[in-house]
């Protein structure tokens, strides 16, 4: 089949989505699919309205139909829907259910493979089961550990006849490898319902996907374990901590440096008494280059940290000092452009006794920190990010910031966030 372009409006409110939906048509989007959060969100009313107002296009109800696969199939028909989409993993019955109620009420369905073992194997089943399509996914909480759909499209493309779809973190640059690799419905969600200008986004994947070459983007991407680094420094320490779900901000610890100054690395802990700053000048040996020093002082007010630690630390390549405790000689520490956040700012020094540790864990600004766990600080502060989860943290932040940017864009178009946002309508209830 000829390959087609499906924009996935995975959102919460329908007069945004209707929106987005009309300016990627404009682009070229081929089939529009109302997705599972706003279907959930919405109801069928959401398809309703999409089939209204885009008569001459597919449309898709993402239900993702667990259970009483006739029923679901024959609901979403009759608002409107071209394609209704069961999982693969649901029973048997609940399948062929879906395959004869949309044979009765003209609606196709796709088996989507989220979440099924062995996929080769359910994909020859749902084939004889008679649905129409298949669609090979990689759910958002798998892309932000990194994963994609391609391994799994490449086994399953040569196995099947029936026209397979891919969807998975797919933008300008990966959509035509999908079509390299077996797919015909590239599906498509955030690289065109977070961009900017959703008509210019949605033309250039449409074009990538003609012309079978992948066009560079530097939105929409998903990191791995070596880009980490490169994928904190596009995010805020805003957009970090909503990504942990209103967390992981250290508490009164400011930043002491030159505005727009951004630090980003792993942290070397030292555990000390306040004014004693042997453990602290120790760790600037032990810590590397890009490495950030985590000082616990006791929240003191007796200086641990100055100029020349600053001046050590910049010579060696540590990335900064976060104090949970005093610092001084902030003037010279600005002018070599050195990070330093503190909760205090103190003339007074104390002595180099040598009491506390380095390489423990600790706590600094009410977050625990251990070696090896990154940390981020900007002018909003500083946050700790968990070393294991850090791959999902950047991509999740991104997220975070690409949302952002949309809703940014239809600000200064002339809404309000509360009027984007229908805040009065997620109130909590109770």
């Amino acid at each position: 089949m000829k390959p087609v372009l499906q924009v996935a409006l995975d959102m919460m409110n329908l007069h945004r989505a209707l929106r987005i939906a009309e300016e990627a048509v404009e682009g070229g989007a081929d089939w529009i699919e109302a997705g599972t959060p706003l279907i959930k969100s919405e109801g069928l009313e959401s398809v309703r309205a999409l089939k209204k107002e885009f008569k001459g296009h597919t449309i898709v109800a993402d239900l993702k139909t667990m259970d009483v696969g006739g029923l679901e199939t024959e609901m979403a028909a009759k608002a409107g829907a071209d394609i209704v989409t069961v999982l693969g993993v649901a029973d048997d019955g609940t399948i062929r259910e879906a395959v004869r109620a949309g044979r009765n009420y003209g609606a196709r369905i796709m088996a989507d493979l989220l979440g099924v073992d062995d996929k080769v194997k359910r994909a020859k089943e749902l084939e004889e089961m008679g649905v129409d399509y298949l669609c090979i996914h990689v759910g958002i909480d798998q892309q932000m550990l990194g994963k994609d759909p391609f391994d799994d499209l490449r086994r399953i493309a040569g196995e099947i006849s029936i026209p397979i779809a891919v969807a998975g973190g797919i933008n300008s640059e990966s959509a035509p490898r999908t079509l390299e690799n077996g797919a015909s419905i590239v599906i498509v969600g955030g690289a065109i319902i977070k961009a900017k200008n959703v008509t210019e986004a949605t033309r250039t994947i449409k074009r990538a996907m003609e012309e079978r070459k992948g066009i560079k983007t530097e939105l929409f991407k998903k990191y791995s374990e070596s880009e980490i680094r490169e994928a904190f420094m596009k995010v805020s320490t805003p957009n970090i901590s909503d990504a942990m779900h209103r967390k992981g901000a250290m508490h009164g610890i400011i930043p002491r440096t030159r505005a727009g100054r951004k630090m980003i690395g792993r942290a070397v802990t030292v555990r000390t008494m306040d004014g004693d700053w042997a453990k602290p000048v120790e760790a600037i040996d032990r810590a590397g280059r890009g490495d950030v020093i985590v000082i616990y002082a006791g929240g003191g007010y007796n200086a641990i940290w100055g100029e020349l630690a600053s001046w050590s630390c910049k010579v060696k390549g540590v990335e900064g000092v976060v104090i949970d405790g005093a610092a001084r000689d902030i003037d010279a520490i600005r002018e070599m452009d050195f990070p330093v956040f503190s909760r205090n700012i103190s003339s007074n020094a104390g002595e180099p006794k040598g009491f506390g540790e380095i390489g423990t864990e600790i706590e600094s600004g009410g977050q625990k920190v251990r070696e090896g766990d990154w940390i981020i600080g900007d002018e909003s502060g500083v946050v700790v990010v968990p070393r294991e989860r850090a791959v999902e943290i950047a991509n999740r932040a991104l997220d975070v910031k690409e949302h952002e940017d949309r809703i940014r864009e239809e600000i200064q178009r002339g809404s309000t966030l509360s009027e984007v946002m229908k805040l009065d309508r997620w109130e909590k209830i109770g």
